[in-house]
């Protein structure tokens, strides 16, 4: 059996920026995204806590870069999994350059859809998936039976 590592990324946070679409040669849609990530350390004082904000920056292909175009913006908040991945080119002054970005294979959109974000801040809305990046949705708020609001209303069991 071969020996084989594990490469898996999985990230929640939001855009710092609008989604940068753009297309490769051969036609397939190809979009970074800026997600920025918050972590609560111990402060350096000791006794309270302070935020710590990391960037990472995401690609993402095909059907799913086109509906990250068409219904991400900043301020959105986001699900992505995927793998990490470092890649290499060359500057206009001839000199290599690495960059380590995130492939994402899945992203899950935890914006309703239609809600705008403020800027820089997620909503806090439940998770709804994009069918059109091929993900399953789950029922609306809307489709869900009503919760009984008082003990005295009968319980279908």
């Amino acid at each position: 059996m071969a020996n084989r590592g594990v490469n898996k990324v999985i990230l929640v946070g939001n855009l710092g920026a609008d989604p940068e679409i753009r297309y490769s040669a051969a036609g397939t849609a190809i979009v970074s995204l800026r997600l920025a990530t918050t972590d609560q350390i111990p402060s350096k004082e000791g006794g309270n806590w302070e935020d710590r904000t990391e960037w990472h920056n995401i690609v993402a292909f095909g059907k799913t870069a086109e509906a990250c175009g068409n219904y991400l913006n900043k301020g959105s908040q986001v699900y992505i999994e995927g793998r990490l991945q470092t890649r290499q080119w060359e500057d206009a002054q001839g000199v290599k350059r690495y960059t380590t970005e995130i492939v994402a294979r899945d992203i899950i959109f935890l914006n309703r859809s239609g809600d705008r974000p403020p800027q820089g801040q997620g909503n806090q809305n439940p998770a709804r998936s994009v069918e059109s990046a091929g993900y399953p949705s789950g029922p609306r708020m809307e489709e869900l039976p009503p919760v009984p609001n008082s003990p005295d209303e009968e319980i279908p069991f």
